[in-house]
């Protein structure tokens, strides 16, 4: 993925935010010579996954198969002295997959917070948990009977174990994501292989590190 498609797609996420009317903190905005500053925050960031990321799941059609987050607040996996739970929000292009995958340890709620429908797809194929209940607004649903469909201000919870894909349709959607803590290093598990960070071809200066490349 080129670091320009990264940037550009950091300035629209930014657009989103303003639309909005959403806030973010101050090390949102860091570049490098913040971060290098910065080293002790630094490091608490990126030890907790904090900040933006941007990634193609290795596809190198971002528009086609790509997601652009930006994780609020999150604990460390497995300390107890940490925050037990995380929020993320997530920006979701028209047909932009984020492809299967389930976690083993994280069980997550799915807000649409604006713009266009979020759609959400489960399968039994490679899960941990085929059985596990998929709960829309407290009611019920049937993971299996087709895709859910999902308009601003709804939510679903996914449960751990169960594979799960999302796209938007539309418009673009603003999602965010409350969760247990978070781990994008071993708690992410694909249906197919793909690669959970982007490859990256430093065409242009970076807008913002990405949370796994701060404090490097």
């Amino acid at each position: 993925m080129k670091r320009s498609e990264i940037n550009a797609a950091l300035r629209q996420a930014q657009a989103v935010l303003a639309a909005h009317h959403w806030a973010l903190p101050a090390w949102a905005g860091w570049g490098a010579a913040d971060h290098a500053a910065n080293p002790a925050q630094s490091a608490y960031l990126k030890a907790r996954q904090l900040g933006w990321d941007v990634t193609d799941f290795g596809s190198g059609d971002f528009a086609r198969r790509g997601l652009v987050l930006f994780c609020v607040r999150n604990g460390i996996q497995g300390d107890a002295a940490e925050r037990p739970y995380a929020e993320k929000l997530l920006f979701v292009g028209v047909d932009q997959e984020t492809p299967f995958h389930c976690h083993k340890v994280k069980l997550e709620d799915i807000i649409l917070r604006g713009g266009g429908t979020l759609v959400v797809e489960f399968t039994g194929e490679g899960s941990f948990e085929p059985d596990a209940p998929v709960w829309v607004d407290g009611r019920r649903v049937d993971a299996f009977a087709g895709p859910i469909r999902l308009n601003a201000g709804e939510s679903v919870t996914i449960p751990r174990g169960l594979m799960h894909r999302f796209w938007a349709e539309g418009a673009p959607a603003f999602v965010a994501e409350v969760s247990q803590c978070n781990d994008d290093h071993a708690d992410n598990f694909f249906l197919e292989p793909v690669g959970r960070f982007a490859e990256i071809d430093e065409d242009e200066a970076p807008l913002y590190p990405l949370w796994n490349e701060a404090a490097r």
